[in-house]
C-alpha cells in the first residue's frame, strides 16, 4: 500500500529547472533509495516530502505530494504536524549543544509533552529503537557532543523518532561515517522498516542494494525508472540506468 504519492512535481529554482515531471509512489514500511549521479534532484526531492525546499527563496513547486492522501502543498496544511509526522536525519549529524536526554527529549517537549515518567520513557524507547541504549543509558546527562560520529548520527535517528513519525527521511547518512558505524545505521534501518517508510538518499550503490526494498533512478532532475531494487540492478529496463549501475558515468 503506498504511503506517498508524486503526481507531476516539477520544481523550480528561479529559473532553474530542478525536478520534472516526477511520478512516483512509496510503499508504507519500505525502504525506498534515491541513487544518481551528484545534482540529479536526488535531495530535491526528498526535501518536497516534509517541505524542507519552501525555506529557499526563488522556489517554485507544481504538482502533488500526496501522504496518507492528503497533498501536502494545500494551503491548509499544518507544515510543522507535518515535519513532526515525517523525521529527517543529515548528511553530518547534527546534535543540539544539550545533554543525550534534553537531545531526544527536545521535540516531545515542543509539542507539549511535561510528565517526567512519559519523557524518560519516550527517551529510553527512541535511544533502544536506534540501538543506543546500552551504549549511552549511564551517561544521559552527559553531552551529545561527547559521543562517536556514528552515535551521534543514531542519536539524531532516536531524536527524529522521538515524536513517532510515519516516514524517516535520510540524506546520505553515513558518507560521514568509518566503515563500522555505516554498518550499525544500515542494520538499523533494516529494523526500522518494519514499522517506519524510510526514504534514503546514497551516492553508495552498494548500500542501496543491501538494503531497500525499492529504488529510483535519477538522473538531470528526472526519475529515469523506479522498481524493486532486485530488478534495478539485475534487469534495468533503461539503458542509463544499466551504465550507471555498472559504472560507466557518474
Amino acid at each position: 500500500m503506498s504511503i506517498v504519492s508524486i503526481n507531476k512535481l516539477n520544481l523550480y529554482y528561479s529559473e532553474f529547472h530542478a525536478l520534472k515531471n516526477v511520478d512516483m509512489s512509496i510503499e508504507e514500511k519500505s525502504v525506498m533509495a534515491f541513487i544518481g549521479p551528484s545534482g540529479c534532484g536526488k535531495s530535491t526531492l526528498l526535501r518536497t516530502l516534509n517541505r524542507m525546499n519552501d525555506m529557499i527563496n526563488g522556489i517554485r513547486i507544481e504538482g502533488e505530494v500526496k501522504i496518507s492522501g492528503q497533498n501536502i502543498y494545500s494551503p491548509d496544511v499544518n507544515v510543522e504536524l507535518l515535519r513532526k509526522n515525517i523525521g529527517m536525519v543529515f548528511q553530518q549529524p547534527n546534535p543540539f549543544p544539550k545533554s543525550i536526554y534534553d537531545n531526544i527529549a527536545y521535540g516531545p517537549r515542543i509539542h507539549g509533552i511535561r510528565d517526567k515518567a512519559q519523557l524518560d520513557h519516550i527517551v529510553e524507547s527512541s535511544l533502544k529503537a536506534a540501538a543506543l541504549w546500552t551504549e549511552v543509558s549511564d551517561n544521559l546527562k552527559k553531552s551529545a557532543y561527547g559521543l562517536s560520529g556514528g552515535q551521534q548520527q543514531r542519536l539524531c535517528i532516536a531524536r527524529a523518532l522521538a515524536v513517532n513519525p510515519q516516514i524517516l527521511l535520510m540524506d546520505e547518512p553515513t558518507s560521514a561515517l568509518d566503515p563500522i558505524s555505516t554498518l550499525k545505521i544500515e542494520e538499523l534501518i533494516r529494523e526500522l522498516r518494519e514499522r517506519y517508510t524510510i526514504v534514503i538518499v546514497t551516492h553508495n550503490m552498494q548500500q542501496a542494494a543491501r538494503i531497500s526494498d525499492y529504488t529510483s533512478f535519477f538522473l538531470n532532475g528526472e526519475v529515469i525508472e523506479s522498481d524493486q531494487t532486485d530488478k534495478i540492478f539485475t534487469t534495468p529496463t533503461d539503458q542509463r540506468t544499466e551504465d550507471y549501475i555498472t559504472g560507466r558515468f557518474g
